[in-house]
């Protein structure tokens, strides 16, 4: 509970939805938090095999030897048909991205926390591992602050 001084009301805490409407956005947010973070880690692999090797992972791509490979390295910008996975998991990771920040704003909006909290919430997609960092300590606040505030959920 909030500590006043003696001789004053204390300050109600005020929520942007029901309790059961911020569990919502937060179950959204922890799926999209996960997600997120597996997809940075596969653009990880990808930047190494891009970068570090010059590669592009390819699935049924075709080898010099004319034998199909199910999962294999090629020389970026080679011809070897298949599925180019690189080029896949950054076009899936940044639209993930693009729900993930719906789902970081649509948490923060209802806990009515300061914006200095969603651009925290928002950095979780972008540095690797910091999404599931992030979600925890996120999860773990909220379910602190409903148990604390019972009273403030937002009534219809």
């Amino acid at each position: 509970m909030t500590e006043t001084q003696p001789g004053t009301t204390p300050k109600k805490r005020r929520f942007g939805g029901t309790h059961s409407q911020i569990r919502s956005a937060l179950t959204f947010y922890k799926v999209l938090a996960y997600a997120t973070g597996v997809m940075l880690l596969l653009v990880v692999v990808e930047m190494i095999a891009a970068y570090g090797f010059g590669s592009d992972i390819i699935a049924g791509g075709v080898n010099e030897a004319g034998e199909t490979v199910p999962l294999g390295m090629f020389t970026k910008g080679a011809d070897t048909g298949g599925i180019n996975l690189s080029t896949m998991v950054l076009i899936v990771h940044g639209w993930m991205y693009v729900v993930y920040l719906f789902a970081d704003f649509r948490l923060w909006q209802m806990m009515r926390w300061p914006f200095s909290k969603f651009i925290i919430l928002a950095l979780g997609g972008v540095v690797p591992l910091m999404s599931f960092i992030v979600e925890t300590r996120t999860h773990r606040q909220v379910e602190r602050e409903l148990a604390e505030h019972p009273e403030a959920a937002k009534r219809y």
